[in-house]
């Protein structure tokens, strides 16, 4: 049997990088996936049927601004019609606007704390009154090394996803009694698209610094997420994950 065979599970920001690996990999391990992102609908519908081809699962794309309240909520409010039932909810949406604090808008601000964090509290607002009712779930929050460690010209990224952790810690205990758990994953220097785009220079130095000396791949971060999603984990609550290849220790 895989190891998420039987569950649905909602994954934001899924339309590429880690957000996709973790959709994939769920739904290899057989899940059946409700992604949801805000590039257009017809990419995320090739994505989702891309996936359902590959793995067999029912996978089904929702364009939807997660930092929107009401969207955030009519949106789940389909996916729990449409599948019946959320088991796992993956808060994975996010963006960056670097700069230095001294010269960092208050735009940059709350765009970055919107789509980051805003974000979560509101998907998981709407998925807990589905979990409640089911007696279990897992939630989870995708965090940084930076939401722990901090970084400059990352004021606005590193207290969103300092922000992630305290949430997630919050909900694990608020919500543990009704069988739902909640945790964090902090990854470190993960090779996406945007990181990609970096001169090979600056890529270079950031692997000099990690102890396993490569920077880690959005598939490495999809099997933290699967075990954090699945039974093998039922024990584990209110936790932060380092996927780091030791950056922070």
């Amino acid at each position: 049997m895989k190891l998420l065979e039987g569950k649905v599970a909602l994954v934001t920001g899924a339309a590429r990088g880690i957000g996709r690996a973790i959709a994939e990999e769920y739904a290899k391990q057989g899940a059946d996936v409700a992604i949801t992102d805000m590039a257009p609908q017809e990419t995320i519908d090739e994505v989702a049927a891309e996936i359902a081809k590959l793995y067999g699962t029912k996978v089904r794309g929702f364009h939807s601004n997660a930092s929107d309240f009401k969207a955030s909520n009519d949106t789940v409010n389909t996916i729990a019609k449409e599948f019946t039932r959320i088991d796992i909810l993956v808060n994975n949406a996010g963006i960056t606007r670097d700069t230095l604090l001294m010269r960092m808008t208050e735009e940059q601000w709350d765009l970055v704390i919107g789509v980051n964090l805003k974000s979560a509290f509101n998907l998981i607002k709407a998925v807990t009154p589905i979990m409640m009712k089911q007696r279990n779930g897992s939630i989870i929050n995708m965090s940084s090394v930076v939401g722990v460690s901090g970084n400059a010209g990352q004021a606005n990224y590193s207290a969103s996803k300092a922000g992630m952790i305290g949430l997630a810690k919050s909900v694990a205990k608020e919500l543990g009694s009704r069988g739902i758990r909640a945790n964090s994953i902090a990854p470190g220097f993960i090779i996406t698209e945007m990181t990609g785009a970096l001169p090979e220079e600056i890529q270079k130095e950031w692997a000099e610094k990690i102890p396993l000396r490569r920077g880690g791949t959005p598939q490495d971060v999809a099997n933290v997420c699967v075990f954090l999603a699945s039974d093998l984990s039922a024990y584990v609550s209110g936790q932060t994950i380092h996927c780091c290849g030791g950056m922070n220790m």
